[in-house]
């Protein structure tokens, strides 16, 4: 295991640092900065998608062939520290981590040269379809039914948890086909136009409260939705081998950069925070705290270096290693924010629902203060999604330590 850099990657961090620094423009800083779930408005959202399109940066695990950034390992991880570092817009995940491999694994030539240009240059928002009601991690359970017209699928049935429907044009879902054998003998992968007669959606009201341009989570319903056969992804009934597939992909990615951004970031607050006549930064029991997180931050890098190292010998990162990284890291997430609201005490209280990001107003109470407890509540969310950290579990017992 070789965790040092070579000076091709160093070189390589600085253009990425030099790429940000010119196209992490202030007004998307802004929002960035001030936003409670990661989200930021539509418009500059795909503004910043179509600047690391031009760039060629779009795609980092994508193949050449697809239009991928040709990336190695190691610079598909410095490229994502140092944007989680610079707190850049996250790339929306459904169209180009999670339905775009699926598509190049297991799509036709036609529905690969259909979706994949548009994935690419980010001139289609897409959205998932996996959760139900009733469902939960249980994910076999999901009911949404499929039957076959002929030439086309009917769907009815509803999907929930599903983050920025109300943006979508398209959206992939998991949807039964058969009550015959085992459950998951009888799901299929179809991909959906939202502007189907049929489709509506509804907003969910988390927490974090209403905002703007960030509300996250919805219901989508499906009312005698027809689906054309061509959009079906797979063979039919085969749709939970695609969906294991793309679960590697929403789960197998880093978490330092951001948590060590967020850690600096609460380092520098509780130095302007005053408690017992000094700062909090200088407490004793705040500061040992900020230190233990800091140490197991470091840690969770050292072990995304060790996975991404083997991933450069040639190894697949495969369900176990994706699996310890959405624990830890999500764990870790939850820990800092707590460890952020303790610091905030009193100045947390003015609950800011839209978090000012789209606004002119000054903040409330001290300055950087009004997304953190959004940003709280809205945490709660990581370990449930992408598979609860309970079923990340069960699966590195069966997969890491042959339970």
């Amino acid at each position: 295991m070789d965790l040092s850099y070579s000076a091709e990657d160093n070189a390589f961090r600085e253009e990425v640092r030099a790429f940000i620094k010119e196209a992490f423009t202030p007004d998307i800083r802004r929002e960035c900065e001030r936003s409670k779930n990661g989200y930021i408005s539509k418009d500059l959202h795909i503004t910043w998608q179509k600047r690391l399109y031009e760039k060629g940066w779009a795609a980092p695990n994508w193949p050449v062939e697809h239009g991928g950034a040709g990336f190695t390992p190691t610079q598909k991880f410095i490229y994502t520290h140092e944007m989680e570092a610079a707190g850049a817009p996250h790339t929306i995940p459904f169209g180009m981590t999670m339905v775009a491999p699926v598509i190049m694994k297991f799509g036709t030539e036609e529905q690969k040269a259909q979706y994949l240009p548009d994935i690419l240059a980010s001139n289609v928002w897409w959205c998932q379809g996996y959760s139900e009601p009733g469902s939960g991690s249980d994910l076999a359970s999901l009911q949404m039914k499929a039957e076959d017209k002929g030439d086309h699928f009917l769907c009815n049935g509803s999907k929930i948890w599903t983050s920025m429907a109300q943006h979508a044009d398209m959206i992939f879902c998991l949807v039964r086909t058969s009550n015959e054998g085992k459950r998951q003998q009888g799901i299929s992968f179809l991909l959906i136009d939202m502007n189907t007669p049929g489709v509506s959606v509804a907003p969910l009201i988390t927490l974090d409260g209403p905002a703007k341009d960030q509300q996250e989570i919805n219901q989508v319903f499906f009312e005698d939705v027809k689906v054309p056969k061509e959009n079906l992804v797979g063979n039919l009934n085969e749709g939970w081998t695609c969906a294991k597939y793309l679960l590697e992909f929403e789960r197998g990615n880093p978490y330092s950069g951001g948590l060590h951004r967020t850690l600096d970031k609460l380092r520098e607050l509780a130095g302007d925070i005053e408690a017992d006549g000094a700062s909090l930064l200088e407490n004793a029991d705040f500061s040992a705290k900020l230190a233990d997180l800091e140490r197991q931050v470091m840690v969770m890098e050292a072990t995304e270096l060790r996975i991404f190292s083997d991933v450069s010998a040639g190894d697949n990162i495969g369900p176990g290693s994706s699996s310890m990284l959405k624990t830890r890291g999500t764990e870790l997430q939850k820990d800092v924010s707590e460890l952020a609201m303790e610091a905030i005490g009193q100045y947390g209280l003015p609950f800011v629902e839209d978090t000012l990001a789209s606004t002119n107003e000054s903040d409330i109470g001290m300055a950087g203060v009004a997304p953190i407890t959004p940003r709280y509540f809205n945490v709660r969310k990581t370990s449930i999604y992408a598979g609860s950290n309970e079923i990340q579990r069960n699966i590195i017992a069966k997969a890491v330590l042959g339970l």
